[in-house]
């Protein structure tokens, strides 16, 4: 493939990690949802979401929408999320946790999904989604 590079109006450089990725946002804190949601637009990625509600969350994941990866806060509004993770895990799409919980709330089905704690390092938690993009066993 000499010689034919793909560049994207207005961009330099190498293509970014979450590039043509949605990006599914689950988290019920409104500042930290768009956060997150900045980060990973600030990557390239489209957003789905982000919701802060289980029946939104499971609507938009029903819709029949593509889905990449998703950040799921594992509270939210006082239900778990895990009816949600279930789904995504279900499809074999990636997704990371976040949470002001410790480990111990997490159900031992997920003790494979990444937990990141809040307050989020919100550049760290959009690497981390990249490689589980690209590396789902990783």
């Amino acid at each position: 493939m000499e010689g034919t590079m793909a560049i994207s109006a207005g961009s330099s450089g190498p293509r970014s990690p979450l590039s043509g990725r949605r990006i599914f946002i689950v988290e019920d804190e409104y500042f930290l949802a768009d956060d997150i949601g900045k980060a990973c637009q600030a990557l390239g990625a489209e957003v789905a979401g982000p919701v802060g509600d289980l029946d939104d969350a499971l609507s938009i994941l029903r819709d029949g929408g593509i889905l990449d990866a998703a950040v799921l806060d594992v509270n939210i509004r006082s239900e778990m999320i895990f009816p949600v993770a279930r789904e995504l895990k279900a499809r074999n799409i990636p997704f990371i946790f976040t949470t002001g919980y410790d480990k111990v709330t997490i159900s031992p089905e997920f003790h494979d999904v990444p937990i990141l704690e809040k307050p989020i390092d919100l550049p760290a938690m959009a690497q981390r989604l990249a490689a589980l993009i690209s590396d789902p066993n990783g």
